[in-house]
Parts: C-alpha cells; sequence; structure tokens
C-alpha cells in the first residue's frame, strides 16, 4: 500500500487501543529517504563496528581491566543496544517504506532508548567519579575502585534505568489513541506517543520531565561538580607538566560527554518547549542516537595509548 494511503487509513482509525503505529519517517523529505539513509547506515555500520572492536579490545587486553576502561566497556554496549533498537526500522522506512510498527514493539523501542540513554548517563558520572579519584585521591584509587565496586556501580546504574523508566511503555499503553496514530518521526518516543493520546497527558509528560532531570540532569549537574573538584586539584599541583598530564587524562572524557550531552539537551528542549521545525528536530534526535555510539571508541581510541595500541595490534597493524 502506498504510504499516503497507509496515513491516510491511519489517520482515520478511531480504536482507542490501535495494535499497530505507522511511522512517517522525516516529514517532509519523503522523497529524500533513500538518501538520507545512506548518511544514517554508513553511520550505524561504523558505530558497530568500533564498539564490537572496542569490546574486543578491552576484554582480551589486561592492562584495560581498570575502572575507566571498564565503564567505557559499558558504555559501548550501552551504544550498541541504543542503536540498534532504533536503526534497524528506520532504515526499513527509508528503503521499503514499511511504516506500520506493532505498539508492543514500539513500547519496547521507548523503554530501550530511554533506559540505555539513563543508564549511559550514569556510566559517563562514573566515569567522571573514577577521574576524580585517579586525579584528587590517587593513592586510595584502587582501594576505592575495586572490581566489587565497579560491578555494584554499574548494577545500580542499571537497575536505576529500568526502575525509572519501566513505568513509560506502561502508561503509555493504557492511554486511548481515538484520533490519529501516526507518529511524525523515524524511531517511537515517548513524547511523540504521548501527544497523540485524547486525554490529558500533563501528569505523565511532567513524570517524564522529574525522571529525566533527576537522571541526566543530575548526573550532568554532578560530572560540572567533579570537574571542578577536578580542576581545583590539578591547577595546585606545582608542575606544569603534572598538570598537563592530568588534564590529558581528563580531555577524552569531557569530549564523549559533550558529543553526548549536547544533542541530548537540545532534543529534550526543543521536543517539550521549543518550536523546531519537524524535520530538524527529528533530524537532530537521530544523531543524538547515532553520533555518540560512533564517536565514542574514536575519541577513546585516538586519545588512549593502550586502546589505540591494542586495535593496531589486532588488526595486524604497526604502531607509527
Amino acid at each position: 500500500m502506498h504510504p499516503a494511503s497507509l496515513t491516510m487509513a491511519a489517520s482515520n482509525w478511531t480504536t482507542p487501543h490501535p495494535s499497530t503505529f505507522i511511522l512517517l519517517g522525516v516529514p517532509g523529505l519523503e522523497a529524500a529517504h533513500v538518501w538520507i539513509s545512506i548518511p544514517f547506515c554508513s553511520v550505524y555500520i561504523l558505530s558497530l563496528l568500533r564498539n564490537c572492536l572496542l569490546l574486543a579490545v578491552i576484554k582480551t587486553e589486561p592492562s584495560l581491566h581498570e575502572p575507566m576502561y571498564l565503564f567505557l566497556a559499558m558504555l559501548a554496549f550501552a551504544d550498541l543496544v541504543i542503536s540498534t533498537a532504533a536503526m534497524p526500522k528506520t532504515l526499513c522506512i527509508f528503503w521499503f517504506r514499511d511504516q506500520a510498527i506493532h505498539i508492543d514493539a514500539c513500547l519496547i523501542q521507548i523503554f530501550l532508548i530511554h533506559s540505555l540513554h539513563t543508564m549511559e548517563s550514569g556510566f559517563m558520572l562514573a566515569m567522571a567519579f573514577d577521574r576524580y579519584v585517579a586525579i584528587c585521591n590517587p593513592l586510595r584509587h584502587s582501594a576505592i575502585l575495586t572490581h566489587q565496586a565497579i560491578a555494584k556501580i554499574g548494577l545500580v546504574v542499571v537497575v536505576r534505568g529500568i526502575m525509572l523508566l519501566g513505568p513509560h511503555p506502561f502508561l503509555l499503553k493504557q492511554l486511548p489513541y481515538c484520533g490519529t496514530h501516526v507518529i511524525s518521526h523515524t524511531y517511537c518516543e515517548f513524547m511523540a506517543l504521548a501527544k497523540l493520546a485524547c486525554v490529558d497527558t500533563t501528569v505523565i509528560s511532567a513524570y517524564s520531565l522529574a525522571i529525566a532531570f533527576f537522571t541526566g540532569g543530575l548526573d550532568f549537574i554532578l560530572i560540572v561538580l567533579s570537574y571542578i573538584l577536578i580542576l581545583r586539584a590539578v591547577f595546585s599541583l606545582p608542575s606544569k607538566q603534572a598538570r598537563r598530564k592530568s588534564l590529558s587524562t581528563c580531555s577524552s572524557h569531557v569530549c564523549v560527554m559533550l558529543v553526548f550531552y549536547t544533542p541530548a539537551i537540545f532534543t529534550f528542549l526543543s521536543h517539550r518547549f521549543g518550536h523546531v521545525a519537524p524535520h530538524i528536530h527529528i533530524l537532530i534526535a537521530n544523531i543524538y542516537l547515532l553520533l555518540p555510539p560512533m564517536m565514542n571508541p574514536l575519541i577513546y581510541g585516538v586519545r588512549t595509548p593502550g586502546i589505540r595500541q591494542s586495535v593496531l595490534h589486532i588488526l595486524g597493524l604497526k604502531p607509527a
């Protein structure tokens, strides 16, 4: 069936609890879907290859079994799941005009994307804590961040993401959708689905906003505070070389945070408070899903000698 016919049929449904929704892709740019799919697919493949390689390197190289790299491995695994939760369906929309998505698949997609983004934020906070201990209390670093402590921190981050974001799909499934069942997006997103409900969703939206603040927002504030303490400790060092070395150990983490939080904050604020053109919002939302998973392994691979040398060894190349 032609996409326009699908959209018209979906708009005329009156079932308050539909079994299927229609994903439009990028409204207004339907004619360019095939061209848009080229960079999307390329970035997705690069993300898969780079994160799998990073996980393999960290697993096989004993010298990388340190807190920062173990937290990085958790981040890489979350990146893999997030991009895979959304991108295959997006490419099906672009290539085959397969716009229909079952409500259960839609809700699973929402849960995976939102919960794993919350987990990623937690892993970045854990990495900031690792840098804080390594620089501000280096003599106790190995005693504080033991493998058991790392496992507990990782478990807390995962449980927090599941517990706080778990109610989202259940809340959405209970809503009546007596109007259109068309989602103007490439993947299912909490606010995009909530806006289709024919009841007042102020309470649900407020709950989602509160969860976003008390996870990503609070994590970001704590990360900033940790780096204020780190910078204060670094600039109190007597040697310029020591200051430069300490700052270089944090530079990769700072770059990863910028790549993660910049599009995340823009997407979050524009969806709730801004008036951004729909296609711009959707493209940035997809960049938010695709860019960090592609860039994180590259940033750490280029800036971390241990990872860089291990990657070159696996690929059979000699270090420059």
